[in-house]
């Protein structure tokens, strides 16, 4: 079997599907306390780094996404599915649970 090296510029969100760069976590409190790796939350704060073409619509056109790579986000908390390429963290999400475009 042969190995499949990925990396952002070959992933290809399908459908309603976006590809987001998780933000990183805070290292401290608000008072300044080291937080270890067991107590971070897990970001929902991200910027998008692929869209997919859109969902199908019931008569084969497609929707446009209201995404854009580039865009910061907030999505829900346990939505999507978390992936590691290199050293980045990234989340592969539906359309829907993303709740607002950070300005």
């Amino acid at each position: 079997m042969a190995a499949v090296s990925l990396s952002v510029s070959t992933v290809k969100p399908l459908g309603d599907r976006v590809f987001v760069k998780v933000s990183a976590a805070e290292e401290k409190t608000a008072g300044g306390i080291l937080l270890p790796d067991n107590a971070k939350e897990k970001p929902q704060v991200g910027e998008i780094a692929a869209v997919g073409p859109g969902k199908r619509n019931d008569d084969g056109t497609r929707s446009e996404m209201e995404v854009k790579v580039g865009d910061k986000v907030l999505y829900s908390k346990y939505a999507g599915t978390d992936i590691k390429l290199g050293t980045d963290e990234y989340v592969l999400l539906a359309e829907k649970d993303i709740l607002a475009i950070v300005g």
